[in-house]
């Protein structure tokens, strides 16, 4: 009986800290932008840089470790993707002076932002669909990214599981890449780019889908620490790239 009021406590004071939360948000936030009769999320600012995200769609990103072999645009779902195969860089010997054998082939699938109002919605979906995939093994992991030692650590959350058609099978890795971080789902990024509103910003996206080839049905938990090392990498070629750019050039226009 004590553990339940203890419980009913904890609960009831969780909804008064997320009232208050949400209270503060609206005083300091969304109240003034209402009084001045400019409602940022009737008319959001737009993205400073699409353009930035849209050349990236030209010119591809390099991945530390990694050489594309391979660059071509896919037509998913009314969009474009941006497919890049890769291969690992020459490995290194070991002590044994034999070459280390591991998979060293890998696609790294990218569609940023192309507008100011797209928003993340069915990109898994639609790449799900197109491959006929069948899914198993499904979790979520999560790893961190950052820069430089004097730049902030960013955590992303990413889809893994293991996918499977006729043809072949695969670890695939998926998740929406901001600068602030990433996670696969849309609401994620929805309430993060409420937030920068609130300062007059937007959150840029890129959904990213890595697809690993495997052996057949093969246990992908071995091929764990290879995707979250490539996520990564993708992450940080996104945060020194086309996002660096886009955080540079905001700095210079949001008070203009």
């Amino acid at each position: 009986m004590l553990f339940g009021i203890k419980f009913q406590y904890r609960k009831r004071a969780l909804k008064i800290i997320l009232l208050l939360f949400l209270l503060n948000l609206c005083i300091f936030g969304a109240l003034p932008s209402y009084l001045s009769g400019k409602w940022r999320w009737a008319s959001p600012p737009e993205v400073t840089a699409l353009p930035l995200l849209r050349k990236m769609q030209e010119t591809g990103l390099t991945f530390h470790g990694w050489e594309t072999v391979e660059k071509y645009i896919l037509l998913i779902g009314g969009h474009n993707w941006l497919a890049l195969e890769l291969q690992r860089s020459p490995t290194i010997k070991n002590n044994h002076n034999q070459k280390t054998t591991s998979i060293n082939k890998a696609m790294v699938m990218l569609m940023p932002q192309n507008d100011h109002t797209d928003q993340p919605q069915v990109e898994w979906t639609d790449i799900n669909g197109l491959q006929q995939w069948k899914i198993d093994s499904f979790r979520r992991i999560e790893f961190t990214a950052a820069v430089s030692p004097k730049q902030p650590t960013v955590t992303v959350k990413a889809n893994f599981f293991r996918s499977w058609n006729q043809q072949q099978t695969y670890a695939v890795l998926q998740w929406y890449a901001t600068p602030e971080g990433g996670n696969p789902s849309p609401s994620w990024w929805f309430w993060a780019d409420r937030r920068a509103q609130l300062s007059n910003r937007r959150v840029p996206w890129v959904a990213v889908n890595i697809v690993i080839p495997i052996e057949p049905l093969g246990d992908i938990e071995k091929l764990r620490s290879l995707a979250e090392s490539l996520g990564q990498t993708v992450q940080l070629a996104l945060m020194d790239g086309p996002f660096k750019k886009i955080n540079k050039l905001e700095k210079s226009t949001i008070y203009n």
